[in-house]
């Protein structure tokens, strides 16, 4: 009795085996189309069903691919930004390099460095004073270039220095700022003389000082190295650099102490390029 049972399970499997292979075939082939409607009919709950079932899965295949390519579409924008902002960065550290080379070039061409012996040479700040008082720089040209001590130091906008030690390839720049500077200068267009030092506690601000006081100046008026040369010395500079601007120039401060303020040209606390010049023989 269990043999039959066996055989006719057996039997029926084989016929369904063989009814789905019939099914597929008149699915798929050149059946009627009746045919083909009664199967779907048959079969679409099924796939219904199936699709229902399987649409989680679906789903969370379809949320890692998103996921993923998000990820790496996100990854490549941030590699796009980052280089994006180098370069905008490397643009603009170029344009104010050139801006600073071309008022160098401009102010070698004036007459007072034009007309003189003086070479010239470039260089870049590397290092600077740990105090407050902008005293010193260091610079990246140095006796192998032809640097040499009490040599002046420029930058685009005017004087900044004078060289105060070298070695082979850098050298460290006394800035006007120092306590220890002293510039011979003049104003502007009167000819004022005075000597140039810093205002203890105040970087920002120069003082000309032993200036006549009969001969008063009044605000605004430019300031000059006046270069001067006595009995077969002369000045560390050379003359008509421009130096700085008066600012306060009272007649009382001028008639009492024999001095005026000036504020500086040149940015003294944010020098970047600067020019030494070498080759005058003293």
């Amino acid at each position: 009795m269990y043999r039959k049972q066996v055989r006719r399970r057996r039997a029926v499997l084989a016929l369904l085996i063989v009814g789905s292979f019939l099914l597929l075939s008149i699915t798929y082939g050149q059946g009627s189309g009746s045919v083909q409607r009664g199967v779907s009919a048959v079969f679409s709950p099924l796939q219904a069903v199936a699709d229902r079932a399987l649409k989680p899965a679906r789903d969370l295949v379809g949320w890692f691919d998103k996921t993923f390519a998000a990820r790496g579409e996100n990854s490549s924008l941030k590699e796009e930004l980052a280089s994006t902002r180098r370069q905008a960065v490397a643009g603009q550290e170029a344009l104010s390099e050139n801006a600073q080379l071309r008022k160098l070039v401009e102010l070698d061409r004036d007459p007072p460095l034009a007309e003189s012996a003086y070479r010239p040479v470039t260089g870049r700040v590397i290092g600077r004073s740990p105090t407050v008082w902008d005293s010193t720089v260091t610079i990246d040209a140095g006796s192998g270039d032809g640097v040499k001590v009490d040599d002046p130091v420029i930058s685009g906008d005017g004087l900044v220095g004078i060289v105060a030690s070298t070695e082979g390839g850098a050298a460290q720049v006394t800035l006007i700022t120092d306590h220890a500077s002293a510039v011979s200068a003049k104003v502007l267009p009167a000819g004022v003389q005075g000597v140039i030092r810093p205002d203890v506690g105040d970087p920002e601000d120069l003082i000309l000082d032993f200036i006549d006081s009969t001969r008063h100046v009044h605000g605004g008026q430019p300031v000059v190295t006046s270069g001067w040369r006595a009995q077969g010395l002369a000045s560390l500079f050379p003359p008509g650099l421009p130096v700085g601007e008066v600012t306060s120039a009272s007649i009382v401060e001028q008639e009492a102490s024999q001095q005026v303020h000036l504020r500086p040209y040149a940015d003294i606390a944010n020098l970047d390029l600067v020019q030494v010049l070498t080759g005058h023989k003293r």
